[in-house]
């Protein structure tokens, strides 16, 4: 069952609260102690204060706040449960502060003036690009409050048409522009497609430009010309080293002590090695 979308001060309030759980987080400061305080921070006459108090305890009984999430699917929809499922996944690869960064960036795009299409193309960007499953992943998406029964009868179709049929193709078969080119055709004008048009005339036009090429291709174009919202990129692994260079040469110390150790043990410990070899120098290189 559907529930009905929140109000635009929702969703301004949960970037708010996803942005800075990520960047306390970067902090190492624990989960616990920033669900407490920042829901002081967040707007009294919002739902997301109880969410959150609801989630600081969720996340005390298992360690997961997606947990919590899920037991409130009237206020959290089924996709920002997915992505954070991911992420508290300790087999996954997927980065908690990545996934807070998507759920941060889609909370400000509802918060704007969201479209259907513009959702849709950047919440399946977020799975494709971060290898999260096609299957879960568009149940997630079909369940959610923006898309009516047309859309959410079609996302679940993409489910048995990937990789069978070119995603770009998917899209331009639903649009208003492929509409348009069959009633340009002759003797075609009183073309009505079989099913519901989802997608705009430019959506469309990007698709069709797009057939047979890399699907990022066609995600960017469409951040670029229709401003849908830009998936968050994995983080970079930093440059820097593991351990502090005193720290790496103290450990290395103690390695070579414990290799000299062993040898003893095993009997195989041979003080040649440590024995300075005299060298002899000719007359002539004394001269």
């Amino acid at each position: 069952m559907k529930h009905l979308p929140l109000d635009r001060e929702e969703y301004i309030e949960q970037a708010y609260f996803f942005k800075n759980y990520r960047e306390r987080l970067e902090d190492a400061i624990p989960s616990q102690v920033i669900l407490a305080t920042i829901y002081e921070e967040i707007l009294a006459t919002t739902k997301l204060p109880m969410a959150i108090d609801f989630l600081k305890g969720e996340l005390l009984l298992t360690g997961r706040i997606s947990d919590g999430m899920e037991k409130l699917s009237h206020y959290f929809t089924p996709f920002q449960t997915f992505i954070l499922k991911n992420a508290e996944d300790d087999k996954s690869k997927f980065d908690q502060k990545t996934g807070l960064k998507i759920l941060e960036r889609e909370a400000e795009y509802r918060s704007e003036s969201p479209s259907s299409s513009g959702l849709f193309i950047y919440q399946f960007e977020c799975i494709a690009r971060n290898r999260l499953g096609y299957q879960a992943g568009l149940d997630a998406i079909s369940k959610d409050t923006i898309y009516d029964d047309d859309w959410s009868k079609w996302i679940r179709k993409l489910k048995i048409q990937l990789g069978s049929i070119d995603f770009a193709d998917l899209l331009y078969l639903r649009s208003q522009h492929f509409v348009d080119e069959q009633q340009r055709l002759p003797g075609n004008e009183n073309f009505v497609p079989q099913f519901p048009v989802l997608f705009t005339k430019q959506d469309g036009r990007i698709a069709k430009a797009n057939h047979n090429r890399d699907p990022l291709y066609m995600f960017a174009a469409l951040q670029r010309q229709l401003g849908y919202p830009e998936v968050p990129r994995p983080l970079a692994k930093p440059d820097k080293p593991i351990f502090h260079p005193a720290l790496e040469a103290r450990l290395h110390k103690i390695e070579m002590r414990l290799q000299l150790i062993d040898s003893e043990l095993k009997g195989e410990f041979d003080l040649n090695q440590f024995i300075i070899k005299e060298v002899k120098l000719d007359d002539d290189e004394m001269a």
